[in-house]
């Protein structure tokens, strides 16, 4: 098992761990500290292991971190109703 493997592996189990944990936030300072550990950690990933292996971390990640990917999506989209 690679190193970057070993990482991926720890920052998933990191990351429902964060998920589990009661906060009197809405959790979004846990998921950009997580998304900020993340994608360079795919990059590494994929350069050890192949864009295969890193498309799949990258999956996974999306996974794991679907409300912020929801909420980037709906980010540049007008709302209905707010034309002027």
């Amino acid at each position: 098992m690679t190193l970057s493997l070993a990482l991926a592996v720890f920052w998933v189990i990191a990351a429902n761990l964060a998920a589990t944990a009661p906060t009197s936030d809405t959790a979004w300072s846990r998921a950009d500290l997580l998304i900020a550990i993340g994608i360079p950690l795919v990059g590494y990933l994929t350069l050890q292991n192949g864009p295969w292996v890193g498309l799949l971390a990258l999956a996974a990640g999306m996974s794991v971190l679907r409300w912020p990917m929801r909420r980037l999506v709906r980010w540049p989209r007008p709302q209905a109703g707010t034309e002027a």
